[in-house]
């Protein structure tokens, strides 16, 4: 018995730092999401999912989503270093308007504002619609300007906040307005809302990244833009989507940018975004939940 117990003792001395070590390993990759199932679910192609318009860009008749759109993971995300940008074309800002983003952010940066996305920057066009972070406040900000141009604001929201920022985590953010409202959402829930109509109807560049707000660095993905005021519940819906999901109504979508891979429009208006210094990464999953 007593042979027994050594030559267990001696098996214990001799691998048991070598077990450990691996137990210690395997709880590290499982803290880093590398075993969540997500990580193993089949991922969205670039372009997989999109917007046919049989009748051309910006008509409505007969509009579908060809593809697969199931709402699979992205095979890739934008991702953002301070400076980096997409630039889309003028698009048709009018109200009602949402806009619906997921972002990541890592950023450690000292500045008030980070853009995620803005129609119209800073006041220097008629309309500024924005949805940016800022470190100093630790909140995410959504908002509006009323400008004449040239860097002058008639009027602007008190910024709706919500804290804290949630750093090394997927968000997801829709902004609401209706012609007398803003609304602000935030992973499927209402955060807060502001009355007073603050937008006019213009035609406005749509800025994604660092277009005219500072630095954001992180991760950007699935921004899409409808000419409709969504409800509480569409809200919500567009959310359990999640991060890959196609959009919920495409009678009223005006563009759709999923970043899966480039900054081409899928919502068929053929808005395609001109990048700046702007990446795609496979290599985002960590701090994403689905919903």
């Amino acid at each position: 018995m007593s042979n027994k117990l050594q030559s267990a003792m001696e098996y214990l001395m001799t691998y048991g730092w070598a077990i450990l070590v691996i137990a210690v390993v395997l709880g590290v990759l499982y803290s880093l999401g590398i075993f969540s199932p997500s990580n193993f679910a089949p991922k969205a192609t670039p372009g997989s999912c999109q917007v046919f318009r049989p009748n051309g860009p910006g008509t409505s008749y007969d509009v579908n989503l060809e593809g697969t759109c199931s709402g699979e993971l992205p095979e890739y995300v934008g991702e953002f270093d301070s400076g980096a940008e997409i630039l889309t074309a003028n698009m048709q800002v009018s109200l009602p308007l949402t806009v619906s983003v997921w972002y990541y952010s890592d950023n450690g940066i000292n500045q008030n504002w980070l853009n995620i996305v803005s129609i119209g920057p800073s006041c220097s066009f008629t309309s500024d619609s924005y949805i940016d972070i800022n470190p100093h406040l630790n909140a995410v900000l959504v908002g509006a300007y009323v400008g004449t141009g040239g860097g002058n604001c008639n009027g602007y929201t008190d910024e709706i906040s919500k804290s804290p920022i949630s750093q090394n985590a997927w968000m997801h953010v829709v902004q609401v307005t209706t012609n007398t409202t803003q609304y602000f959402y935030l992973d499927g829930v209402l955060v807060n809302s502001r009355t007073g109509n603050y937008l006019t109807n213009a035609q406005e560049p749509l800025g994604i990244g660092s277009y005219g707000r500072g630095g954001f660095e992180g991760f950007i993905a699935n921004i899409q833009v409808y000419n409709t005021s969504f409800s509480a519940n569409a809200v919500v819906a567009l959310y359990d989507e999640g991060i890959g999901g196609a959009p919920v109504d495409i009678q009223n979508l005006v563009d759709w940018w999923p970043l899966n891979g480039n900054a081409n429009d899928y919502s068929g208006n053929n808005n395609n975004g001109v990048p700046t210094h702007v990446s795609y990464t496979g290599a985002w999953q960590n701090g994403y939940v689905t919903p």
